[in-house]
């Protein structure tokens, strides 16, 4: 999808959920089918609205707080075995798992003030987007997870 803001043509490129759980599990272990049900709930708007706005709605620090409210505190991902046999697992936090999220779609993680300003700006600028918005987020290539 390309847009023009502030008369300069942007191409924008989405990663899905899977490429966040690819990337989770690149990060923290395990595999992306460990993560992928965090990630959709957090895209789970892009379904009715395939244009980055969905994000407004979960992607902030009150869409992680929700977040944990709904999956708990963490989730528990197999990292290996050990030579008895037995699992090694590793305690992800749902907040890690967000906040990657929001950090590889915006390049920081936005507050629902964030999201406001957009609409309602108390400086003086128009309503609309912001370079934010859109500038820093990350293809499956740029997170390395290509499929």
């Amino acid at each position: 999808m390309e847009i023009i803001l502030w008369g300069v043509t942007i191409k924008l490129t989405m990663s899905t959920a899977i490429h966040h759980a690819m990337s989770s599990a690149k990060k923290y272990g395990g595999k992306p089918e460990d993560y992928l049900h965090i990630h959709e709930w957090f895209d789970q708007t892009k379904r009715d609205n395939w244009h980055f706005t969905h994000r407004m709605i979960l992607h902030h620090t009150l869409g992680i707080e929700i977040c944990e409210q709904v999956f708990g505190p963490y989730i528990t991902v197999v990292t290996g075995t050990r030579k008895d046999g037995t699992e090694r697992t590793k305690n992800v936090p749902i907040r890690w798992i967000g906040e990657q999220h929001m950090r590889e779609d915006f390049g920081f993680v936005p507050t629902p003030r964030d999201w406001m300003q957009t609409i309602c700006p108390d400086d003086g600028e128009k309503p609309g987007a912001r370079p934010w918005m859109l500038l820093n987020a990350k293809s499956a290539e740029q997170l390395g997870v290509q499929h």
